[in-house]
């Protein structure tokens, strides 16, 4: 059970990481390539870092237990 904490904090890292990173592509990719206000722009990313963090954290927790033993 040792394993557990650090899993959890391992997995909390790399999901929110990817999110912020997908949260960050969405608003690169409006920023240089679309004709929108701030407000659509960081809506978007908002709903897009949300859902990311709703499909990986599932996804990713029990995926870092099995790999650090935990």
């Amino acid at each position: 059970m040792t394993g557990t904490p650090r899993a959890t904090l391992v997995s909390a890292i790399i999901y929110t990481g990817v999110s912020l990173l997908a949260a960050g592509a969405f608003l690169a990719v409006t920023v240089f390539a679309g004709d929108y206000g701030w407000v659509a722009r960081l809506g978007g990313a908002s709903w897009v870092f949300l859902l990311s963090m709703i499909i990986l954290m599932p996804t990713v927790t029990p995926w870092m237990k099995r790999r650090l033993g935990g």
